[in-house]
């Protein structure tokens, strides 16, 4: 089997070979580019790059940039490194497609897990079904939602969500166990994340998006 390719986009190469040898260890090829410009450039000659990390703050093209000109063409799974906290940042990050937000500092081993947790989910959406559920139709081998015949476009752990739900519905889920289900690691912290996801979830499933509903102090239930 040939190894997954992993892009890393950050302008402090002591960063960029930190993170390489922790992925290199776990079998990825590993991709590096310094700024946005080279990470474009790389990332449209190769055309088969699983996964790209990507800092925000760089010279030529911020990761702000890369992002929005990546997901005009891909909804390759996006990492975000920075080493901001600010909350506007990432609910930003989240408005791009961005699928997971990493604060500088972080734990390599931490973020080795989460980028091996969004692959082998991603690998395992391949290989299922067709959901049809209360007029939402979601193709996972094609990472597709239609309603009603129309396409709607949703970020990578969007799409992770709704496939959750619909494979869920009808059941009350906890805000833990849709982290630990959706993505995969044990998540510490509040539950701003799950809740920025299912609020843009939500208004982009227009008028069906009220069958995601709110248990106030638990998590959500899907109800078509």
């Amino acid at each position: 089997m040939d190894k997954l390719k992993v892009l890393v986009v950050d302008d402090e190469s002591r960063m960029r070979k930190l993170v390489k040898d922790f992925l290199a260890k776990q079998n990825f090829e590993v991709l590096e580019a310094g700024d946005g410009e080279e990470a474009l450039e790389i990332f449209f000659k190769e055309k088969d790059i699983a996964l790209v990390l990507l800092d925000v703050m760089m010279p030529k093209l911020d990761g702000w940039q890369v992002c929005r000109e990546i997901r005009n063409y891909s909804r390759v799974p996006i990492i975000m490194l920075t080493a901001k906290g600010d909350e506007r940042d990432e609910l930003q990050g989240f408005d791009l497609g961005v699928d997971e937000y990493i604060t500088k500092p972080f734990s390599p081993k931490i973020l080795v897990a989460r980028v091996e947790a969004i692959l082998r989910r991603s690998n395992r959406l391949m290989s299922e079904d067709v959901l049809s559920v209360g007029g939402i139709e979601l193709d996972k081998s094609a990472h597709q939602v239609t309603i009603g015949g129309q396409s709607v476009e949703l970020s990578y752990k969007e799409f992770e969500l709704l496939a959750y739900f619909m494979e869920n519905q009808g059941i009350a889920l906890s805000r833990e166990k849709i982290l630990n289900n959706v993505w995969n690691y044990d998540y510490f912290g509040d539950a701003r994340t799950i809740d920025t996801h299912v609020k843009k979830l939500r208004s982009k499933l227009g008028e069906k998006g009220e069958m995601i509903k709110t248990i106030w102090g638990m998590g959500y239930k899907f109800e078509p």
